[in-house]
């Protein structure tokens, strides 16, 4: 039987996860089997690691062209705009989010591609949905249009599944923090922001209430859980909507004190914005028992071991 080389295409790949994605699927499948793409300049952290092609996940005819050329076997569709964002632009939030996946689930089905790889997220749940635990089934009612476009991204991805037998596969994301690459305008920011505010001013005024507990993740537990349910067997994935993924929770209060452990001098103050609002409709706990079970999902970073790593990367470039 012959092996088929997976050729495969990150749309997005200059955004907080695409960098990190795209460098690792280059180290497992080689750098040029792993076209990166995006409408921004190519990111400093991918330049001269392999292809790089500019892209409009808009312009269905050119991705198509694209996917063609290339002999893409896979897709990685990371574009969108995210929670905070999306509140200042709805429609444009709505339409992006959208139009890019069914743009990119359409050619998957005519070009019968190997696997689909789309993001869900957290604010799927809204206020309704139960707080602590939030099960993988559950009441969803989302009140942001990053949510709303996920949630209804979700059913898309079931149907093209069902229907077509698109093997597509989604996670729902906590808040990512990562040291690499900076977040893009979602409501968890601030867990990025403060490593930075702390090694540059020792002080950071949060957006959120001291008391927020949301679920958070280390951004190589999410770039693991990403690969590790692309290459599970395709048998054991038995949610075509989107997994539940947890790492760890806590609140902005927790994490303060998790870097005064190494920077005592380090002070933390409140200002509330709009985005408190978007939080206090999130969980603050994800159950992932099925993610757990179908491909023996388990992080390795809690808030303490992500803190020591974020500060010790980051210290060089306030040295």
């Amino acid at each position: 039987m012959q092996i088929v080389k997976e050729k495969i295409l990150v749309i997005g790949a200059c955004g907080q996860i695409g960098v990190e994605l795209t460098t690792e699927l280059r180290r497992i499948h080689g750098a040029n089997n792993v076209i990166a793409s995006d409408l921004r300049d190519e990111h400093e952290l991918l330049k001269g690691t392999g292809p790089y092609v500019s892209c409009d996940v808009m312009n269905k005819e050119m991705l198509h062209v694209l996917i063609i050329r290339h002999n893409i076997t896979q897709v990685y569709l990371l574009a969108a705009i995210l929670s905070a964002t999306g509140e200042k632009n709805p429609s444009l939030a709505w339409h992006i989010n959208m139009q890019s996946l069914l743009n990119v689930l359409e050619i998957a089905k005519e070009e019968k591609l190997t696997k689909v790889y789309w993001p869900s997220s957290i604010a799927v749940f809204g206020p309704s949905s139960p707080k602590q635990h939030t099960p993988q089934n559950t009441v969803i009612e989302p009140t942001t249009v990053y949510g709303i476009s996920k949630f209804a991204g979700e059913r898309w991805c079931e149907y093209y599944h069902h229907h077509f037998g698109i093997d597509v596969r989604s996670l729902r994301y906590p808040g990512l923090i990562s040291y690499k690459s900076a977040p893009g305008g979602g409501t968890t920011d601030y867990a990025v922001e403060i490593y930075h505010e702390a090694l540059r001013d020792k002080d950071y005024s949060c957006f959120l209430s001291e008391d927020t507990y949301l679920p958070m993740m280390y951004m190589p537990d999410a770039i693991r859980a990403t690969i590790e349910l692309m290459e599970a067997p395709k048998e054991n994935i038995t949610i075509r909507s989107s997994y539940n993924l947890s790492a760890m929770s806590f609140s902005p209060k927790e994490i303060a004190q998790a870097i005064q452990k190494h920077i005592p001098e380090f002070e933390m103050s409140y200002r509330e914005d709009f985005r408190q609002k978007i939080a206090d409709s999130w969980p603050q706990s994800i159950d992932d028992s099925k993610a757990q079970e179908d491909w023996h999902w388990k992080p390795r970073f809690d808030l303490n071991t992500m803190t020591e790593d974020m500060l010790r990367n980051l210290k060089p470039l306030y040295a």
